[in-house]
């Protein structure tokens, strides 16, 4: 099977947790890839605010806060779909805020309810700078098309959250600390159908990579599924092929094995 399209999460897959930088040998492997005419994109929870950490890497597109919003290098889109403002609106009522920190995410803007010891874990696993503090009723202003809860879920309130008051939205966890939210039917799989329609490729020349519990859709829907040696198991169990860890030469080792480069 010759791959013509390859997907990669960021964190954890492309960019190390413990230097946070995308390893030399990965780096190659991008350039490798653009010069065989393979195209690459990256496939994160991330939104593009936040996309600080990919270098000078070629990738052909953006698959953005668990797919809800894709679009071409050049910024052209290809799908976008926000969270509903009535579930917004029943999230205020609700005192969940009240009792949990939210964040709120589009392209160009993010802003968060307050900061508490999870929070700053969260931002320093990731090295990120803490976005604006606003009120939750700021949320109602624009268009967002990805929020972070930070509960966990042994605190009992996923099942009630979701049936009850983000009926529209599905949680996508990667971490124990926080869960993304997305709009339901939303997923980086269904992401990788629009953008392969979008560059006339067949899903069976796909291939993809993870590590976390938010990238499970995508490993088990592209044509080869990696997980990541660091990935937590419930991605191993999911994946085509088990590779090394993000910085023990993983991405490059996995494509030399399915002979992609």
């Amino acid at each position: 099977m010759k791959v013509k399209a390859i997907f990669f999460d960021i964190d954890g897959t492309l960019v190390s947790f413990r230097t946070h930088r995308i390893p030399s040998s990965t780096r190659e492997a991008l350039f490798q890839l653009k010069a065989k005419g393979v195209k690459t994109f990256v496939a994160t929870g991330r939104p593009w605010k936040i996309i600080d950490n990919l270098e000078d890497c070629p990738f052909d597109g953006f698959i953005t806060m668990n797919g809800s919003s894709c679009f071409t290098s050049d910024f052209k889109p290809i799908f976008q779909r926000g969270i509903p403002r009535e579930n917004i609106e029943r999230l205020i009522s609700s005192g969940l805020a009240d009792r949990y920190i939210f964040e709120f995410a589009s392209d160009h803007d993010m802003f968060i309810t307050g900061v508490n010891e999870r929070v700053t874990e969260i931002n320093r696993l990731i090295n990120l700078s803490l976005p604006r503090i606003a009120p939750i009723e700021e949320a109602l202003l624009n268009d967002y098309y990805e929020m972070m809860g930070y509960f966990t879920a042994e605190e009992g309130e996923e099942e009630r959250v979701f049936d009850t008051v983000l009926t529209a939205c599905q949680p996508m966890r990667w971490h124990p600390l926080f869960t993304d939210i997305i709009v339901r039917g939303n997923s980086k799989s269904v992401a990788i159908d629009h953008v392969l329609a979008h560059y006339d490729i067949d899903l069976s020349k796909s291939m993809a990579f993870g590590d976390g519990g938010n990238d499970i859709p995508m490993l088990q829907h592209a044509a080869i599924g990696v997980a990541m040696g660091n990935a937590e198991q419930k991605v191993k169990d999911v994946a085509d092929y088990i590779t090394t860890g993000v910085d023990e030469d993983g991405v490059l080792l996995a494509l030399k094995h399915f002979g992609v480069l």
